[in-house]
């Protein structure tokens, strides 16, 4: 099968996954303290005290960032794994080459911008 990147630029996303990795594993361990999730949820909740309802919406900021930052960690530990295979950077849904200037954008992309797009379409329907 031929493969439509080139050792360059297979090596080029490698890495810019790898650092992207590192770089929410920082943040994550800076921003929760190096505890757990559970571990970080309660320590804001002890710290809140008398105030705890005017802090509610920072508490609901703070999870959801971390939310984000571990679905994108997660996201990105998925295209290093089919970095290694004949799948990465292929459309999950038509099959089609998701073209390199996508993919040094987000390159654990799993769509061409076509199929992406008609998923966002159909999701804000619903």
């Amino acid at each position: 099968m031929e493969r439509h990147l080139t050792p360059g630029q297979h090596a080029l996303l490698e890495a810019e996954l790898t650092r992207r990795q590192h770089a929410l594993d920082r943040s994550l361990a800076d921003h929760q303290n190096g505890l757990s999730r559970a571990e970080h949820a309660r320590e804001v909740l002890l710290q809140d005290g008398d105030d705890a309802p005017q802090r509610e919406g920072g508490r609901a900021i703070d999870m959801a960032r971390s939310d984000l930052e571990l679905r994108e960690l997660g996201a990105v530990s998925d295209a290093l794994r089919r970095l290694q295979s004949d799948d990465f950077g292929l459309c999950a849904d038509c099959g089609a080459d998701i073209p390199f200037d996508r993919l040094k954008v987000e390159p654990w992309a799993l769509r061409c911008v076509a199929c992406e797009s008609e998923r966002e379409r159909l999701a804000g329907r619903n």
